[in-house]
């Protein structure tokens, strides 16, 4: 039997059949090739933000913001059109966190971000990110919740508006987007620790149940 990934075939075992339908027929999905595209437009935004003029910030900013709006168009596409892919579920948070601490890192030497921030938010998707591997490890799947959700959006924007910077149509997006940008750090510290006590909750359950079964 043949799985078809990206118009090539391949040989597999009938029992791989089923995985490859969810984790390798769909890489070249069209949700997944504009995750791909989120993550190639990465340096563009790094190499605009070695310019701190107001054109390479108007430049940035739409650059970020459309890659941002990618992030939810390929959830959406993929929700809709059921080409929802484990390669997908792997590579969509990876976008969305190089994206993010790619962006707050430039934004660091500029002014625009206090360094403190930006430690503590890349430092939480990182220890978040090793904690989801770690419970992959053993079994337990830590979905992301609304609050998820919410920190991505709130990043987003904080992070659009803090390109942007300067004054656009009576906006101070500088202040704005610090606004945000405590918000967006509020919700990113409370749902990593939400992370960390579903992961230990299910940690007990686990040992429950272990325990009734011997």
């Amino acid at each position: 039997m043949t799985g078809l990934i990206c118009g090539r075939t391949r040989r597999c075992a009938p029992s791989r059949l089923f995985e490859m339908n969810q984790s390798e027929t769909n890489i070249c999905s069209t949700p997944n090739l504009l995750t791909g595209t989120r993550i190639a437009m990465i340096p563009l935004v790094v190499v605009l933000l070695l310019f701190p003029g107001r054109l390479a910030s108007f430049l940035g900013g739409s650059c970020f913001l459309l890659a941002g709006a990618t992030d939810f168009l390929d959830g959406y596409l993929a929700r809709r059109h059921s080409q929802v892919s484990r390669f997908g579920k792997f590579l969509d948070p990876l976008a969305d966190k190089l994206l993010v601490s790619a962006a707050l890192i430039m934004l660091i030497p500029l002014g625009r971000v206090p360094a403190w921030i930006a430690f503590l938010i890349v430092g939480r998707e990182l220890t978040v990110t090793g904690l989801r591997g770690l419970a992959a490890a053993e079994g337990i799947i830590l979905a992301a919740d609304r609050w998820g959700k919410t920190k991505t959006a709130l990043q987003m924007a904080a992070l659009t508006a803090l390109i942007f910077h300067y004054p656009f149509l009576s906006i101070n997006f500088q202040w704005l987007g610090l606004v945000l940008l405590w918000m967006a750090l509020i919700i990113t510290l409370v749902s990593g620790v939400g992370y960390f006590l579903s992961f230990f909750r299910q940690q007990l359950e686990g040992r429950h149940l272990d325990n009734d079964s011997s």
